[in-house]
């Protein structure tokens, strides 16, 4: 599950067993919220650069922030551990 503030838009969505990665686009910065795997650590990458690990709650929730613009997507990649 995918979940952002209106206004951006999501493409190139890939998901497989290990990795999600998407482009997101928007008007202004975003905090998007994805459903994983509960009590898991993640790698967060945005646009190439390795951001830090999280870990997801117990109802699998992972919240990452992100400054967008109108002008170009940015890449986010999150990777599990």
């Amino acid at each position: 599950m995918y979940e952002s503030v209106p206004g951006t838009a999501v493409s190139h969505l890939d998901i497989s067993e290990k990795e999600v990665s998407f482009n997101v686009k928007g008007s202004e910065d975003a905090q998007i919220t994805l459903e994983l795997e509960p009590e898991k650590e993640y790698k967060i990458f945005i646009d190439g650069t390795n951001v830090g690990k999280m870990k997801t709650n117990l109802g699998g929730k992972l919240v990452i922030s992100t400054e967008l613009n109108c002008e170009r997507e940015v890449q986010v990649r999150v990777i599990k551990l």
